[in-house]
């Protein structure tokens, strides 16, 4: 768990906070990395109000293969199109 930790907020280009990039970033990183980035741009915070989901999901894709994986924001875009995004209230 500790190496899908300190690899979710590298970049896939290799920008991020380390200079590993693209398929050497853990799978599980990249898939974290852009549930993270999802959840804190729809959600409020101090410094600043949500975005709709459609406008973080729109700004996702444009950061496709430079901040993310382009494949896992093609899943992540599938999920959105399929409305399978919903966390079941029983999580919550």
């Amino acid at each position: 768990v500790i190496p899908i930790i300190l690899a979710h907020h590298d970049k896939f280009d290799g920008k991020g906070y380390h200079e590993t990039q693209g398929e050497n970033i853990p799978l599980e990183a990249r898939i974290l990395s852009v549930a993270d980035a999802y959840d804190a741009m729809t959600s409020d915070r101090p410094y600043r109000k949500a975005i709709s989901p459609f406008e973080a999901k729109e700004m996702m894709m444009k950061l496709a293969g430079s901040d993310f994986d382009p494949k896992v924001i093609e899943a992540f875009a599938t999920c959105f199109r399929l409305g399978t995004m919903e966390v079941p209230e029983i999580m919550v």
